[in-house]
């Protein structure tokens, strides 16, 4: 994973907080974005990444880069746990997973702070399962945030990691390269305020270590039985792994 590739090429900040500052700028538009920009393709995925923790039906989860917690509240819908603790780096995105979660009344079940994967406030062996939505590529430190990850779970608990992919096959490549160099940077512009983040979202997957790559990483941190699988012609892809 590069380092280097960061929201605002500043070099006073570091990627966490250059990354703090993008999610903040646009918290009020991200929701929807996402599902604009995605054709709602998203939410399914989203769905589908869930179902995978279904066999393990955990009662405790942690749900780290929560945003504003649109992973979690599925899983809330599809898992029913007993609680779920949401973690991010943003104040701005909290600030709105805050509101979603009063407005749905799920304050009993789910709650969220301020906190990023490379530290977690949480003891060894706690959550039942862990999940990741489109935030692991944003990472300053990528082994070190699924080192911490591995160190939270309980053993044999699971994670799912959904993240953006790189397509490889013609024609599905050449389109996804225009429409995220091309389309994407557009209306993140016009609908954001903070143009660089739009550009900043093909930079960061070009440079992730998606597919075998990614699941040699989390083999090495000590996951079990790493799979992945690939979506919606590997535009995206969900990561499992069994402590």
């Amino acid at each position: 994973m590069n380092e280097n590739i960061t929201p605002y090429q500043s070099q006073e900040a570091t990627k966490k907080e250059q990354v703090a500052t993008m999610f903040n700028n646009i918290s009020g538009t991200y929701d929807f974005l996402n599902h604009f920009l995605s054709l709602g393709i998203d939410i399914l995925w989203r769905k589908k990444a869930i179902k995978e923790l279904k066999s393990i039906k955990p009662r405790v989860m942690l749900d780290v880069a929560t945003g504003t917690g649109d992973f979690a509240f599925e899983a809330i819908n599809i898992l029913k746990p007993e609680k779920i603790i949401g973690v991010d780096i943003s104040e701005g995105m909290l600030d709105v997973a805050r509101k979603k979660i009063t407005e749905r009344n799920l304050q009993h079940i789910f709650s969220v702070q301020m906190g990023d994967s490379e530290g977690l406030h949480f003891p060894d062996n706690h959550f039942d399962a862990i999940t990741v939505a489109f935030g692991v590529r944003n990472y300053q430190n990528l082994e070190k945030g699924l080192a911490d990850m591995f160190r939270v779970l309980k053993p044999e608990g699971k994670i799912v990691i959904l993240e953006f992919s790189k397509p490889r096959s013609f024609p599905i490549k050449q389109a996804y390269n225009f429409y995220s160099q091309q389309v994407l940077p557009f209306f993140g512009k016009v609908f954001s305020k903070d143009s660089r983040a739009y550009t900043y979202l093909p930079e960061s997957v070009a440079a992730f270590p998606d597919g075998a790559d990614f699941i040699k990483l989390m083999d090495k941190v000590g996951f079990k039985k790493s799979k992945d699988i690939r979506l919606t012609f590997g535009i995206s892809a969900i990561y499992t792994g069994v402590k």
